[in-house]
């Protein structure tokens, strides 16, 4: 094993990896080419002097790259490193991913590389792998915030949901007495409403209704809270109360086409939303609720270009059709 660098060679070292983390790859090769002078066989100084060129997009990507000595533990890891991000700065994701995993084979808890290793996994969609690399991370560094929320959301991502929301709650658990939820509403809140959606993607719509109307006084997105909710209303088949939700909604912006398609599946006590009725069937009896409904909208804001523009798709009566066209193209003149 290579014996450690004195303490000014070290220093200069470290100013290595801060100037390439800055992206000021010519300090860092002014400061590698000052540690080989007097350590010119110093693996990790060679390792990282091989990395700028792809970073700076020179034609002699890997050159350097075949004297790396990769004989002893601590050289061998930064040089299988070192290749991975060669091969995804090339866009070779899945060799970046055997040189990961060759660095890991000789220090398997360096927690860089097995963040880098879960991005490309993630990237790649190989999901059973990223999440076995963050649990990794997790039991490694259980009080990092970040941790906890991207094995939740590789849980997420295999179909695990009650996993996922376990995951979540022990984290909700690790926050009772703490102060960060008054110091961070937005995103204490915005947990809450993860937590809410994967009862929801799980098919529990109720349960998640339930879970959404105990957690009201925390979210602090009002209007997503409120979108939410009128969404779940649909699913569980309360149509009159999703109704008077997207009603509130529209008070605050009647030009949003989404909550428009919630408040016509009230009308029409269905629980999917159709956003675009151009090429979807429509009986004569949902034209004439939709009608109805689009009569007194266009009432209630006569400056909406909305209101004046969603009864052209739903209509199919000819004469219907044109009175519509012709009440739209007038509101331009």
């Amino acid at each position: 094993m290579a014996p450690p660098l004195p303490a000014k060679e070290a220093t200069l070292f470290k100013a290595i990896v801060k100037h390439y983390e800055l992206k000021s790859y010519k300090k860092g090769l002014r400061a590698a080419d000052q540690v080989l002078k007097k350590f010119p066989e110093h693996g990790e100084t060679i390792a990282m002097k091989a990395r700028p060129p792809s970073l700076m997009e020179k034609l002699e990507v890997h050159s350097g790259c075949e004297e790396i000595p990769c004989t002893s533990k601590p050289i061998a890891q930064v040089c299988w490193h070192v290749y991975g991000l060669l091969y995804r700065s090339d866009r070779e994701y899945a060799q970046a991913i055997k040189c990961y995993r060759g660095a890991l084979r000789h220090e398997p808890e360096n927690v860089k590389i097995l963040r880098d290793l879960s991005m490309l996994q993630i990237q790649l969609r190989l999901l059973p792998g990223f999440l076995e690399t963050r649990q990794k991370l997790l039991t490694m560094k259980p009080t990092n915030r970040m941790h906890w929320f991207t094995f939740a959301v590789a849980l997420h991502l295999v179909g695990r949901y009650d996993e996922a929301v376990g995951v979540v709650e022990a984290y909700e658990r690790t926050l009772e007495g703490s102060d960060e939820p008054s110091k961070e509403p937005y995103e204490y809140s915005e947990m809450l409403l993860y937590k809410n959606t994967l009862y929801e993607e799980a098919g529990q719509p109720q349960k998640a209704l339930d879970d959404l109307d105990a957690i009201k006084e925390k979210v602090a997105d009002r209007t997503g809270w409120r979108e939410r909710r009128a969404a779940l209303l649909l699913a569980v088949g309360r149509h009159g109360e999703a109704g008077e939700e997207y009603l509130a909604l529209l008070k605050r912006n009647p030009e949003h086409f989404g909550w428009h398609a919630g408040l016509q599946a009230a009308e029409l006590q269905t629980a999917t939303p159709t956003e675009r009725w151009l090429s979807a069937e429509v009986t004569a009896e949902a034209e004439a609720t939709l009608a109805a409904l689009y009569s007194k909208l266009q009432k209630a804001y006569p400056k909406s270009q909305a209101c004046m523009r969603l009864p052209l798709d739903f209509t199919r009566s000819p004469p219907a059709f044109a009175a519509a066209l012709d009440a739209y193209a007038r509101s331009y003149v």
